[in-house]
């Protein structure tokens, strides 16, 4: 498995495509492999520098009888024998100082969410355990105000920082991407991720779930790209509408080869 030094390497490798990938929340073992190995293949092929990603437990669902995933200890085994197995680092969002610690134990990637993106005590304690951290900007945030989300992290010894973009709150159940958030936030001085998927997400719109429009994914995600982002986020499963949540957002794995494709030449073309 990679070194983390190795991993933060290829993250800030200049001209490649860095892709966060994988379903939303961890629904099973097979699920995660299957998403994991067939994304490391198309990625390997293209050059792209792959992360898988899901959720051990998603703590902010619309409602409270909905499907939060397998939990810390179950879903950690499975990251782990997904990153073992499939030879990629391994990215996982976290609530709480306790998770910082048990997720740095499995992931090479601690992910702060974005509705918790100004928890100064919960970004520390990601950054104390020395794994990369990804900083996900809050809905409720302008993209200058990450600045300071950064500083917290800074501040806590944080030199290994992802920046990710993920839309701004619009109002009834709807989000907006401003491109301009991908310069501003690259002045950073730290990588900027693109998350298309949550970017087309309509929060509450589904009543007591979230409902999204992932029609419009890929067209974001090449804007992002064509803005100057290093890379993107994306939720994906092979079948969406079956997935257990955010499926309405989701880009369908079958998608995802002639996708990244596409993404390459946009990213070869602003070079």
């Amino acid at each position: 498995m990679l070194a983390d030094s190795v991993i933060w390497k290829s993250l800030n490798a200049p001209k490649r495509l860095i892709l966060i990938a994988g379903p939303c929340v961890i629904e099973n073992k097979e699920l995660c492999l299957r998403i994991a190995s067939t994304l490391k293949r198309v990625c390997d092929r293209l050059g792209i520098f792959y992360v898988f990603k899901a959720s051990f437990d998603k703590a902010n669902r619309t409602s409270g009888k909905s499907f939060r995933g397998p939990g810390v200890e179950s879903g950690l085994a499975v990251l782990a024998d997904v990153r073992a197995r499939i030879g990629v680092p391994v990215l996982t969002d976290i609530h709480s100082e306790e998770q910082a610690r048990a997720g740095a134990q499995v992931v090479d990637i601690l992910q702060i969410p974005a509705f918790l993106c100004r928890q100064t005590d919960l970004i520390s304690a990601a950054v104390r355990t020395g794994k990369i951290v990804n900083l996900k900007k809050g809905q409720f945030l302008s993209p200058a105000e990450m600045g300071q989300v950064v500083e917290k992290a800074k501040s806590a010894g944080g030199k290994k920082l992802l920046v990710t973009e993920r839309g701004t709150t619009f109002g009834y159940n709807n989000l907006v991407a401003d491109m301009r958030s991908i310069p501003i936030m690259r002045r950073f001085g730290f990588p900027v991720i693109f998350d298309a998927t949550h970017s087309v997400q309509l929060p509450g719109g589904g009543g007591t779930k979230s409902s999204g429009q992932r029609e419009f994914a890929s067209v974001l995600a090449k804007a992002a790209l064509a803005a100057g982002a290093n890379g993107l986020f994306i939720e994906t499963h092979p079948e969406p509408e079956k997935a257990l949540s955010d499926g309405p957002n989701m880009i369908s794995l079958k998608e995802m080869p002639g996708l990244l494709k596409e993404c390459l030449k946009i990213c070869a073309a602003v070079a």
